[in-house]
């Protein structure tokens, strides 16, 4: 009796030891997967860089650079330092707003004790995977409203303004719903951030746009005067990588290697993008009468911003409309915004404000979950949007009466690189 005993208790302990292994091999997979994504959203800077420096005039080659340079620097750390905590309270009860304290102390002074067992996560990935992804989302909401109000801003406001952005308002905004406040309970949906991160930036843009004013020159006698970007191919770049990038934006956030939900989410996202290029390029072509580069460029980055908030519950053939109609509404949405004099130097409003409420209505009409509403969702959508406008305005007004925003005539006219930076861009040095 007790021999068999002795075997039954050693075949449970192998059992545990085996079930342990296949735990620990699962986290390892998913924590490998998700440090990945990480790794494409950080990518996604270099195309946004490439997207704003393409678009831009080549005499603020090197102040767009910078901005794009110093935003995830600024925005990993204002994160680290407040947002992450804001961001994910531990609501015991849904809520607007909220602080974990414990997490902050933990964070900075008891590292060691951070969960990076199959215990976080359900076994999704470790702590600091957790952080880090995230961090990435946070500094991707600031780059948008840089290259809205590129070329006459103050670099001295815009940075602050990051600062406050990024690590108090979108982390607040985003608690809401991903930190299980009360636009969770709600039954508010977004999967990936069409408008808790695209929007959020967005509404910033325009609240710069807005206050920071028009470039010098581009609203003549009624008219809207185009002002050469300084690298076509620059532009293109920065756009496939950002489309690279948006697989590790919606693919990480399924939060695991799921292998099915990964890849399906992999599929819509990518015909999204497809299909917004192709809604661009006809809706380009039937208002301008040419073969609009620029809006087909900026069509694939609407359907991918589109498509953002319901990857995971859109079905291909329904991510395909949802991609093409906002491939449209970023066309009309820019020349709606010239018409009302708003000068965005990359469209970053029409991409990512425009098409991200777009997205996250579209989840309210097309998504497979009966339990997602058309009216809930526009509900969060105008709860986050009078927030993030809200602020947006209330900090660049206050930089606008104090520091001042916007920078000299001369240095606009003349260019941002050579007074503020020392060198350009694009100058050619011979020896002699």
């Amino acid at each position: 009796m007790k021999y068999f005993a002795t075997l039954l208790a050693q075949d449970v302990a192998a059992t545990m030891d085996l079930s342990a292994e296949i735990s620990q091999n699962l986290l390892t997979t998913n924590n490998v997967w998700m440090m990945l994504s990480t790794a494409l959203v950080f990518i996604m800077h270099l195309g946004f860089a490439g997207v704003e420096a393409g678009f831009g005039q080549a005499k603020n080659t090197v102040n767009i650079l910078f901005k794009n340079t110093i935003t995830p620097i600024i925005g990993i750390l204002s994160y680290a330092f407040v947002g992450f905590y804001l961001m994910y309270p531990g609501f015991e009860t849904p809520g607007w707003f909220g602080f974990d304290a414990s997490g902050w102390s933990m964070f900075w002074f008891s590292p060691a004790d951070a969960d990076v067992t199959v215990d976080y996560a359900e076994g999704g990935y470790t702590y600091w995977t957790d952080f880090l992804f995230q961090a990435m989302f946070a500094a991707t909401a600031a780059t948008i409203v840089s290259g809205a109000i590129a070329e006459r801003v103050k670099l001295w406001a815009y940075l602050v303004f990051t600062l406050i952005y990024v690590g108090v308002v979108y982390p607040l905004i985003g608690s809401w719903k991903w930190g299980g406040g009360a636009l969770d309970a709600m039954g508010f949906y977004d999967f990936a951030g069409s408008t808790l991160v695209h929007s959020v930036g967005g509404w910033g843009a325009l609240a710069g746009v807005i206050l920071v004013g028009p470039r010098i020159g581009k609203y003549v006698d009624g008219k809207t005067v185009d002002k050469p970007g300084a690298s076509v191919p620059l532009a293109v770049i920065g756009v496939f990588l950002l489309w690279l990038g948006w697989f590790g934006f919606n693919g990480g956030s399924v939060l695991s290697a799921d292998p099915a939900l990964v890849s399906f989410v992999l599929v819509t996202t990518c015909l999204a993008a497809c299909a917004g290029g192709i809604g661009g390029f006809l809706a380009g072509n039937l208002v301008f009468k040419r073969l609009d580069l620029g809006m087909v460029l900026n069509g694939i980055l609407a359907g991918l911003v589109g498509i953002t908030a319901g990857a995971d519950v859109i079905n291909p053939l329904a991510a395909v409309f949802v991609g093409f109609v906002a491939g449209i509404l970023v066309v009309y949405s820019a020349v709606l915004l010239d018409r009302f004099k708003l000068d965005d130097v990359v469209g970053a409003v029409s991409v990512h404000l425009t098409c991200g409420i777009w997205g996250t209505l579209a989840v309210g009409i097309f998504s497979t979950n009966p339990e997602h509403s058309f009216l809930i969702q526009l509900t969060g959508v105008a709860i986050c949007g009078v927030v993030a406008f809200s602020a947006a305005f209330l900090i660049f007004f206050v930089l606008k009466k104090t520091v001042g925003i916007r920078v000299s005539e001369e240095h606009e006219r003349s260019g941002l690189d050579s007074h503020e930076h020392g060198i350009r861009g694009y100058t050619i040095v011979y020896d002699e």
